[in-house]
């Protein structure tokens, strides 16, 4: 509830352009870091977020419940293609545009450059973003939930935390994204994480 209420907030403060001055000082700040010699690196690390990936890691993990014999628990997909819905709808409806050309660096290879025209300029709230928090938020869910090692348990909350932090770097330090995205980003993938580990999480019968 906390979480809906403070995307809520975020959502009206972007449109007021509460976040306008802020948004422009870290985006020039990040401008002026950008080293040519990276950019291959973060464009790769812009890949741990795309549609394509985390598309490919979501059905992997679905059919991974299903096959486990936990086929309710493969329903818990259905969050990740619902904020994919409210991302694209705040995008078609939330005046935001992204950064300039001027600024921002080329993104990694993905088939939504291809949707990057007339009607998708605007940039709230970063996909990436919101995918990386739900993916590899509910992978590690299952994991300390499922593994047997007592090693990947223990490195599953850390290493997804670990991967979120770099996507979110990465949207700025490639300027593809404000920060207010960025956070909007975080705020709804943290809500639709919620929503699926609470599914994952729920009272089973003990007759399943």
């Amino acid at each position: 509830m906390l979480l809906s209420f403070a995307f809520i907030a975020l959502t009206i403060a972007t449109a007021a352009g509460t976040f306008t001055s802020l948004d422009h000082q870290v985006a020039e700040a990040m401008h002026h870091a950008w080293q040519p010699s990276l950019h291959g690196l973060f464009q790769g690390i812009a890949e741990l977020g795309s549609l394509e990936i985390t598309t490919i890691l979501m059905a992997g993990l679905t059919y991974y419940l299903w096959r486990s014999g936990f086929g309710s628990d493969a329903l818990v997909f259905v969050v990740f293609i619902a904020a994919q819905v409210f991302e694209l709808y705040y995008k078609l409806n939330l005046p935001h545009l992204q950064p300039p050309r001027s600024i921002a660096q080329a993104d990694g290879p993905s088939v939504t450059q291809l949707f990057a025209g007339e009607g998708f300029g605007n940039s709230f709230p970063s996909g990436h973003v919101i995918r990386a928090v739900i993916v590899y938020g509910l992978i590690a869910f299952v994991i300390r939930r499922l593994s047997t090692s007592p090693r990947m348990r223990a490195f599953a909350i850390p290493g997804a935390i670990a991967i979120i932090a770099l996507v979110c770097v990465d949207r700025l330090y490639l300027d593809v994204h404000w920060e207010s995205d960025v956070i909007g980003g975080l705020l709804l993938g943290a809500i639709a994480l919620v929503a699926g580990t609470v599914w994952l999480d729920r009272p089973r019968n003990p007759q399943n």
